[in-house]
Parts: C-alpha cells; structure tokens; sequence
C-alpha cells in the first residue's frame, strides 16, 4: 500500500484502498445526509414554536401530552425502541424541558 493510501486507511479503519474509497465516499454523504437532517431539525423547532405561540395565545398549554405521545408512538413504530429516544430528543429541542 502507499503512503497516501495508508494515510486514507488509517482515517478509514479500512485495509485495502479499494475499501477506504469505499468508506470515504459513504461518509461524505453521510455527512450531507447529517446537514439536511439538522436544517430539517431546525425547521421543525420553528414550526413547533408556531404552535405553541397559538396555543398558548389561545389561552392553552404550552404542552399537549396527547399530541406528545403520538409522536413517540410513530417514531417507536418506525424504528423500534430506539425511535423513541430520538422523539424524545426533538420534543425537548422543540419544547425544552418540562
């Protein structure tokens, strides 16, 4: 192997060059993958706040448990136990804690 693809595979764990390329690119799309996610997470916290400005304008909660535990069910249901870490995660980001 040469020095540069064993600088490559050093970064990548892999053994051979072939999968360091391999890695590498998936990385880098796992990388743009993880930038939509977090504009997407950005979006949904201002939607959210949206909501609660009406609500709590309404005279409402600044919290629906209901609504709340909806949403850990549909994440649970899509992607098992740990679904609902993740849906707990974007409920505080998106409420801050209670």
């Amino acid at each position: 192997m040469s020095t540069a693809a064993t600088g490559t595979a050093d970064k990548t764990g892999a053994r051979t060059e072939e999968a360091a390329g391999v890695i590498t690119g998936a990385r880098e799309r796992i990388d743009a993958l993880d930038d939509r996610i977090i504009g997407l997470v950005q979006e949904r916290m201002a939607v959210s706040a949206v909501v609660q400005e009406a609500r709590i304008g309404s005279g409402g909660r600044r919290v629906n448990l209901s609504r709340e535990m909806e949403i850990l069910g549909h994440y649970r249901d899509a992607l098992g136990k740990p679904g609902t870490s993740l849906a707990m995660t974007l409920l505080e980001l998106c409420r801050g804690r209670i």
